[in-house]
Formats: C-alpha cells, sequence, structure tokens
C-alpha cells in the first residue's frame, strides 16, 4: 500500500524529479556595472577624467620641459621635434604647461563642487523638510542669487578681491551652490512622504537624523550625477576669468591665462591658443560624457 504523501503516479511515466530553474536576480550594483560597460560613451568620458586625473596628480613628474623656463630664441617654435605642441612667446613649452595647468584646473574644479555641496545640500534639506515660511524665505534667497548672471557676479568679486586661485574658487563657489540648493530641495520634497519616512517619524526619530540617515543617501544618486557633470563649470569658469585677466596670477600655468597670453598671436602662432583651449573642451567633454552615464546606471527609470 503506497503512502498518501507520494502517489504511485500512472504507468508510463517517469518519477524523476522535475527540475525548476531559478534566475537569480542581480544586485543593483551588478546591474548597475552591467549598465555602465554597455554604454561607449560613458566608457569614453571615464577614460578622459582618468587621463585627466593622473596628469593633474602626476604630471609635474614627467613634464617633457621645465613649465616656467624662458628663453626668448626659442620663442613661437611650432610643434615639432623636441617641442610637441610648440611654445610660446616666452619660448616656453606648451605642453609641459598643459599637464602642469591640468593641477590647477582639478582643484579649482573639485574644491568649488565640494563647496556647492556643503551649502546647497543643508540648504536643500532644510527647505524642502521643514516647507513653510523658511522655505520661502531660504528660497527667496536662493532666487536672488540665480536672478542675477553669475559670470557678473564672478567678475564682480574678483575685481573686488583680486587675483588668484583662492578668490576664483571663492567667486565661483558664491555663484553656484544655489543651483545645488534647489535641486537637493525638490529630491527631498518628493522623498519626504515616502512610507519608509513616515515610518522613521513614528519610531521618534529626530528631523536631522531623518534628513541626513534617511533622505540625504536617497538623493545621492541626482546629486552624484550632477557634481561630475558640474565640475565642468568651474573648470571653464577659470579658464574665462583667467582669460580676462581676473583669475589666476601670471606666475601660475593655467590653461586660460595661457589663451589670453597668445590670443594677439593668433594669426602667426595659432598653437598657442589651440591647444590649451582644446584641453579645456576635453575635459569638459569628458566630464559631460561620465556624468550622463552615471545618470544612466543611477536612475532606476532607465532601466531595460
Amino acid at each position: 500500500m503506497s503512502s498518501p504523501h507520494h502517489p504511485v503516479p500512472p504507468d508510463g511515466q517517469s518519477t524523476k524529479p522535475v527540475e525548476v530553474k531559478v534566475r537569480r536576480s542581480t544586485s543593483f550594483r551588478d546591474d548597475a556595472i552591467r549598465r555602465f560597460k554597455k554604454n561607449p560613451t560613458a566608457i569614453i568620458g571615464l577614460i578622459i577624467v582618468f587621463l585627466f586625473l593622473f596628469i593633474a596628480l602626476f604630471g609635474a613628474y614627467f613634464t617633457p620641459h621645465d613649465p616656467f623656463a624662458q628663453n626668448i630664441r626659442n620663442a613661437h617654435q611650432p610643434p615639432g621635434d623636441g617641442y610637441l605642441l610648440g611654445t610660446d612667446f616666452f619660448g616656453r613649452d606648451i605642453l609641459s604647461r598643459i599637464m602642469i595647468g591640468a593641477r590647477i584646473s582639478l582643484l579649482v574644479g573639485v574644491t568649488v563642487v565640494i563647496l556647492w555641496g556643503l551649502i546647497g545640500i543643508v540648504v536643500g534639506l532644510v527647505a524642502g523638510y521643514y516647507g513653510g515660511w523658511l522655505e520661502s524665505a531660504l528660497m527667496r534667497i536662493v532666487d536672488a542669487f540665480i536672478s542675477f548672471p553669475g559670470i557678473i557676479l564672478a567678475l564682480a568679486i574678483m575685481a573686488v578681491r583680486g587675483q588668484g586661485i583662492e578668490n576664483v574658487i571663492f567667486a565661483l563657489a558664491i555663484v553656484g551652490w544655489p543651483t545645488m540648493a534647489r535641486l537637493v530641495r525638490s529630491e527631498v520634497i518628493s522623498l519626504k512622504e515616502r512610507e519608509y519616512i513616515q515610518a522613521a517619524r513614528s519610531l521618534g526619530f529626530n528631523d536631522a537624523k531623518i534628513m541626513f540617515q534617511h533622505i540625504l543617501p536617497n538623493s545621492l544618486a541626482t546629486i552624484i550625477v550632477y557634481s561630475t557633470m558640474g565640475i565642468a563649470i568651474p573648470i571653464i569658469a577659470e579658464a574665462g576669468l583667467s582669460f580676462l585677466g581676473l583669475g589666476a596670477t601670471p606666475d601660475q600655468a593655467t590653461w586660460g591665462f595661457q589663451m589670453s597670453l597668445e590670443r594677439q598671436y593668433m594669426r602667426t602662432a595659432w598653437w598657442g591658443v589651440t591647444f590649451p583651449g582644446l584641453a579645456v573642451m576635453i575635459v569638459v567633454l569628458g566630464f559631460n560624457l561620465l556624468g550622463d552615464g552615471l545618470r544612466d546606471v543611477l536612475d532606476p527609470r532607465m532601466k531595460e
């Protein structure tokens, strides 16, 4: 007599157990890496940014010539043997000065974005979380900064404080933090009514803990994407201010100052402006491509 728990199959049927294949779900990290690898523009952006960071950090150790050594007899040598990208009006190697200038561009871009985050994230969190009159007051301050043309405000600050990379960083931080604040505020407004936030309130968590341990981590994807693409903005702005003579001092090798120095010789020595300008363009392109790739990876709406 067969057991009721193991019925005997009808004649002619196999008793071999059926194997069911269960597809293992991939983690968010694995899925993000997979989608990033399938994005060729993101890979190109990552390569450009990595090369830029490497040159900025270590370029001073393998420059082909002394970037500050002047030799008037070699003034405006065209690109070729000895000077791969040519020389400027003072006979200085342009390639070496571009490699040294990458460090200043990296310093300005990263420092300014960090300052944007320190100011803008706090203002955006407080405004979006509390709302009411506090949000209105903070957002009116933000609107006042945004309504004023950024480049004009930066020029005014530099005219008062004078030349120097420190003053450039200060001016660009003042100009750019309101955009970060508005971005974070919109993220907070969309997150603060979610179920897990309501649960945290019901458990007695204070407002600071909810904002910095629950809301902010869930906003990091948007902040990281904006910050990555935003690094290009201070790099362009520093080059523009230096080109106008309000950025770096003459003893600092920056791409914008190099273009400003050589602009009057564009017809006879085109390489003096072209190569520093290409350096700015390539670096900005790299950060934009990488930012687009990170957006596609970190935004769940972009999943296949």
